[in-house]
């Protein structure tokens, strides 16, 4: 038979069994921070973080077991838009709007300088497991453009 016309298989794993979202690997030292201890072994290893702001689960794995965002140990971005961007450095929404407002890019910038740093620490304190760099340009864009 011609491969051609052979259908690959769907890989579902890595997308959020509730919203279908593409899912954000993370390790095991980022679920420690952010789920209680009960929680922190039900999930596979890899676990995945589902980015949708609007979906109500925060990690889930490859067999569809799911921890919801209610479960976390504190508001995480984007999930909750009050809490703040730079988990390891407290940057805000409102600090970035403030900063367009005023026309500065003091907070922003001294902010991205940080996360780029060996102090950051968003293997653990970001519930993705990522840098917050990408979420505040993409933020600071949106507020000049408004």
């Amino acid at each position: 038979m011609n491969k051609a016309f052979v259908r690959e298989p769907d890989r579902t794993a890595d997308y959020c069994p509730r919203c279908g979202a593409k899912g954000e690997p993370v390790g095991r030292e980022t679920v420690a921070c952010h789920l209680p201890e009960s929680l922190r072994n039900a999930l596979s290893d890899p676990a995945n973080f589902c980015p949708s702001p609007r979906c109500d689960v925060a990690y889930f794995d490859a067999f569809e077991r799911v921890v919801p965002v209610s479960e976390l140990l504190r508001p995480v971005y984007p999930k909750d838009p009050t809490a703040p961007i730079c988990a390891c450095f407290g940057l805000t929404r409102e600090e970035i709007e403030q900063d367009v407002k005023e026309g500065v890019v003091t907070r922003t910038k001294a902010v991205l300088e940080k996360a780029k740093s060996p102090a950051a620490r968003c293997r653990q304190l970001a519930a993705n497991g990522r840098s917050c760099v990408p979420y505040v340009q993409k933020l600071y864009m949106q507020c000049r453009a408004r």
